[in-house]
């Protein structure tokens, strides 16, 4: 979008940046003075509804003890039009006091993200015609740049608003797709799904995605997509695939159509053969979710004993490691001590922040006991503090 002359830009979603004829006024990587940003954006979002003195001071000064509220805040707005003023913005009109009640004033011309978003939004909202009804949630949705105010998600009103701006972020993605599902058209969907993702992650909008890549007979795409957001959830933070996730996958599996081909061919791709390395199974969270369903249906026939173990890099004190450098190093090491002291014909995956699941096949308790030794002997070095807590549970058929 081009910027007008003398018209404040006001970047609230994804970060927090004024610009005024081209340059930087305050936040992104200029040298912020926290409170006179606060100030800003408080009046900013309030608009000219305004906030009176002492939600004002609440909101900047928090319970802090000072002798002389009142001077504060009159310092903060003297140092902000003073900043204003310094970037030619005419700012002895653009925050006024009116019976007690800051505010922001209309006369600078001002364009808030935030507005822009919510305005797409309604108008997307009333509209009957279908193809512009698409064309505003589209709109909207590349209006909404991430988080507001991301930094600050911590502050009461600033998560409320947060919280309230993505869920309508979250309608216009729904909305959105379904009417490029009707149209059918799956390349701009991708698209959507790839942004989507992207300035919301951790969101599963990965599905959008997936659901155009198999619409265009891209389902291998749509698999490594899969795979590669189902680790990036793993090792960001912790997480294994929601349901949601999951049962978008297994929809998706059924649209996943291969063309007829000979069996030698076909056992030729799914065959393993070529894969000749050390140790269990390493694989990702889907498989070893539909390994374990497999074993337990094969129990139902008996004569099999079949244990589930968890193991977790705890501290020197038996707490479970979240963060850090270190962890990663740790989880690399533990996965080589799980993967090479138990069998080539039992699974593993990672699971969480420093978790690994292995499915030990037709063993017993005690041999469960000589596993974790093994594990231990190759984990453990000198005089390490860290350490791995094992639970194991034994995987039985209920009938």
């Amino acid at each position: 979008m081009k910027e007008l002359e003398n018209t404040l830009y006001v970047r609230m979603l994804g970060g927090f940046s004024l610009r005024w004829n081209g340059q930087l006024v305050a936040g992104g990587s200029k040298a912020s003075d926290s409170q006179s940003e606060s100030l800003l954006q408080i009046l900013i979002h309030e608009g000219e509804e305004g906030v009176s003195r002492d939600k004002l001071e609440e909101l900047l000064f928090g319970d802090r003890d000072m002798s002389n509220i009142h001077h504060a805040l009159q310092s903060v707005i003297y140092n902000t039009k003073k900043k204003l003023t310094k970037a030619g913005i005419p700012a002895g009109s653009c925050i006024e006091q009116v019976k007690g009640v800051f505010r922001w004033s209309g006369s600078v011309p001002t364009v808030v993200d935030t507005d822009v978003f919510e305005d797409l939004y309604r108008r997307a909202q009333d509209t009957k015609d279908l193809d512009e009804r698409l064309a505003l949630y589209l709109d909207a949705c590349y209006a909404y740049g991430g988080e507001f105010l991301a930094m600050q998600t911590g502050t009461i009103w600033v998560a409320r608003e947060a919280r309230r701006y993505k869920e309508l972020f979250c309608v216009c993605m729904e909305r959105a797709a379904e009417l490029l599902r009707v149209n059918q058209d799956f390349f701009q969907m991708e698209a959507l799904g790839q942004y989507a993702s992207r300035i919301d992650p951790l969101a599963d909008w990965e599905i959008v995605t997936m659901e155009a890549l198999v619409s265009l007979n891209r389902a291998k795409e749509a698999r490594k997509l899969y795979d590669t957001t189902v680790q990036y959830y793993f090792n960001e933070q912790g997480l294994h695939p929601s349901k949601r996730l999951l049962e978008q996958f297994d929809r998706l599996g059924e649209k996943m159509q291969y063309r007829h081909q000979v069996l030698d061919k076909i056992q030729a791709d799914l065959t393993g053969g070529a894969d000749r390395s050390q140790g269990g199974y390493l694989c990702n969270y889907p498989v070893f979710l539909g390994i374990y369903r497999m074993v337990e249906r094969m129990l139902e026939r008996g004569g099999q004993s079949v244990y589930l173990m968890l193991c977790t890099i705890v501290d020197s004190k038996g707490n479970p490691m979240q963060e850090g450098q270190v962890l990663e190093q740790l989880i690399s090491r533990m996965a080589d001590a799980v993967r090479l002291s138990i069998r080539r014909g039992d699974a593993m995956c990672r699971y969480g922040k420093g978790q690994y699941l292995v499915l030990l096949i037709n063993t017993t308790r005690e041999n469960c006991n000589v596993i974790q030794r093994r594990i231990n002997a190759r984990f453990l070095t000198g005089r390490q503090r860290t350490g791995i807590e094992y639970y194991v549970n034994s995987v039985f058929w209920n009938p």
